[in-house]
């Protein structure tokens, strides 16, 4: 049974937290801001992503406090200094950051409070976080309030102008993701820790078209077996391979005294062990035994 929710019809906490729980994970923008007069703010959105890289273009969103209404102390910075640093935030410092977030009272500085190490920024008037794996130096381009009620959100469109990265996470010259241990925002209290064993790659064609799981035999579409992660990596290929393609004394040394469904069962571990072309060849060797 589908429950159908009217977002006119529900509190505001209430959609909130439908919202939150359901678009997940999310990246965290820790963001360093200061006011007009020099006082230092940081704060984490998760309401955050990276939306153009042609200009390189940031957005995050400090909404509206749902209990009284109020603006976020970031929001009331960038409208007073139009700049701020977007800290990226791993696992070892997501304690820290998660203490950051307290409704400290204006002009508290958290890096102080959350024990985080201030760096001068070259291009804006914000410090960075030292302990931050990647640091981007922006300036604000925009603030679009999106409304005036509690929970409203205040789009913050920002352009990077300059890039901090620690060089302990880089392999070979390329940003490593398994050596950032980043860190995404959940619903509630959980968050989400991307490291190996949450993480998997899908290989995406960037030159030529996947045939398509709707060109797929029957007999594979309708598999009790193949989940639709599976049939989505069939689908991805560039061809279905032909007879004289498949090495049929392989494949059937493999599979001529098994059932056909026993063939999905093999076929689905060749696949999620990354044979496509192997797990693909069993597949059809079954669809004509």
């Amino acid at each position: 049974m589908i429950k159908t929710v009217d977002p006119t019809q529900v509190s505001q906490p209430e959609l909130h937290s439908i919202l939150l729980t359901a678009v997940a994970p999310r990246p965290i923008c820790f963001a360093s801001t200061i006011d007009k007069d020099g006082n230092v703010n940081l704060s984490p959105f998760s309401f955050f992503n990276v939306f153009s890289s042609n200009p390189p273009i940031m957005i995050f969103s400090p909404s509206r406090s749902g209990r009284d209404n109020s603006l976020k102390h970031t929001h009331e910075n960038v409208l007073e200094v139009p700049e701020v640093v977007i800290n990226i935030v791993n696992h070892n410092m997501a304690e820290q950051m998660s203490l950051s977030s307290t409704a400290y009272a204006k002009g508290v500085n958290e890096f102080q409070k959350a024990g985080f190490t201030e760096v001068p920024s070259e291009k804006v008037r914000p410090p960075r976080v030292a302990e931050s794996p990647v640091s981007f130096e922006c300036t604000v381009q925009e603030v679009i309030e999106l409304a005036q009620t509690p929970g409203a959100g205040n789009l913050i469109i920002a352009k990077v102008e300059l890039i901090h990265v620690d060089d302990a996470y880089f392999t070979d010259g390329i940003l490593d993701t398994e050596k950032l241990d980043l860190v995404g925002r959940m619903g509630g209290n959980w968050y989400i820790r991307a490291i190996k064993d949450s993480l998997f790659e899908i290989p995406k064609p960037l030159r030529t078209h996947g045939i398509g799981v709707d060109a797929l035999p029957k007999g594979i579409r309708e598999s009790e077996v193949l989940t639709g992660n599976n049939l989505g990596r069939l689908g991805n290929v560039e061809s279905l391979p032909s007879a004289l393609e498949i090495d049929i004394a392989s494949v059937a040394e493999h599979a001529k005294h098994l059932s056909k469904k026993e063939i999905h069962v093999l076929a689905k571990r060749i696949l999620e062990e990354g044979d496509t072309d192997k797990a693909m060849a069993l597949l059809l060797f079954g669809e004509h035994k």
